[in-house]
């Protein structure tokens, strides 16, 4: 039964915007496929691991019979990457194989009944609904993602925290070394809502989203959260847990702070830890009047140092940070310049951007 001929460039799209979330070795074999669903001039594409499902459309050049079928997502992917842009592919169901044919190429799939594939079931509770342009909200996520943590036994850090409050849209991460931290303004005030957003779903977003004007729709609910963007529609399940109380975490007004170029710091610390120890990688931070000594060391003895001259009046400090907690920070700000507030060797450093009060990140000390 013929199914569909389309536009290989057409398809691969929005392949590739479901199949990201697709486990390439899964106990349900039908979690590694994809669902193709055709009626009249449109076909539209559905992939979930279960947690997160991903919808799309492609818009077909003439109208299809309706038909719903499932074709493993990665093979169907790499079998249209390897074919030449322009090309012109098409789809027919055979028993339970679905044969693609383009030019003198031809592929026979293996299908699984589309009443089998699984679905997310529709969120409970009240919902929450606000936009932000997807730019935005983009920059927000790249802002914070790193901080989360991975595989961590307290499964809530392992995610990121949306919280809507009247005019403001929050985004928080943490792993328990360090935390980030950034808000928006949005338009209208909506009621308080909050959610924890799952690492995979995160970095699925950040992959997603465009850097344009339009807008995102995010809808919170009480088990799920739910994003619209372009013709992408992405649920995700949300982890049960009560996330950690960051305002308690982010230090209010350290006495001893300074201003430096963030290029500069950034490689100054990537030269430096070269020789840093490979398992703890830390770095000392030698404060004192104008000057910021930068010193690694490892287990053969070798040793690499750096001398920064800032404007610091605060009180001499010797200091300890994870090497790579610094580096991720300044290789996600854009900013030229970050602020640097100390207190003492105990307690957490805060990094801001200059005239910006919407980014704050927490970086706890380590021993050396």
């Amino acid at each position: 039964m013929k199914l569909l001929d389309i536009d290989r460039d057409t398809l691969l799209k929005p392949l590739q915007a479901v199949s990201g979330i697709v486990e390439r070795r899964h106990t349900l074999p039908i979690l590694s496929n994809v669902l193709l669903e055709t009626a009249d001039s449109e076909l539209k594409l559905l992939a979930t691991d279960l947690e997160i499902q991903v919808a799309t459309e492609a818009k077909l050049s003439k109208a299809a019979k309706s038909h719903v079928i499932t074709v493993s997502a990665r093979k169907l992917q790499d079998i249209l990457r390897s074919l030449p842009e322009g090309t012109s592919v098409s789809f027919d169901a055979q028993d339970s194989k679905l044969v693609v044919r383009a030019g003198k190429s031809r592929f026979n799939l293996q299908t699984l009944p589309a009443e089998d594939f699984p679905r997310l079931a529709e969120g409970t509770g009240n919902a929450t609904t606000v936009t932000v342009p997807q730019k935005e909200l983009k920059r927000m996520l790249q802002l914070v993602q790193y901080a989360m943590a991975q595989q961590d036994i307290r499964y809530y850090l392992n995610g990121l925290l949306m919280l809507v409050d009247g005019d403001k849209l929050t985004l928080v991460a943490t792993d328990g070394h360090r935390l980030a931290y950034t808000s928006t303004t949005l338009d209208g005030s909506h009621s308080r809502a909050e959610a924890i957003v799952p690492r995979k779903a995160v970095l699925e977003m950040v992959k997603l989203l465009t850097d344009t004007d339009n807008d995102v729709e995010l809808q919170i609910l009480q088990n799920q959260v739910r994003s619209r963007f372009g013709a992408v529609d992405l649920v995700s399940k949300v982890v049960d847990g009560k996330f950690p109380d960051f305002t308690r975490v982010i230090p209010s007004s350290p006495p001893g702070h300074f201003l430096i170029s963030r290029v500069e710091l950034q490689q100054a610390l990537q030269r430096a830890s070269i020789l840093s120890n490979e398992k703890f990688r830390g770095v000392r931070w030698v404060l004192t009047k104008n000057m910021l000594r930068i010193v690694c060391t490892n287990a053969e003895q070798e040793e690499a140092e750096e001398e920064l001259e800032v404007e610091y009046a605060g009180e001499p400090l010797d200091i300890g940070f994870n090497v790579t907690y610094l580096l991720d920070v300044l290789g996600n700000v854009s900013a030229e310049q970050v602020e640097c507030s100390l207190g003492d060797a105990n307690s957490s450093m805060l990094m801001t951007v200059p005239g910006d009060e919407s980014f704050k990140y927490v970086v706890m000390p380590m021993r050396i």
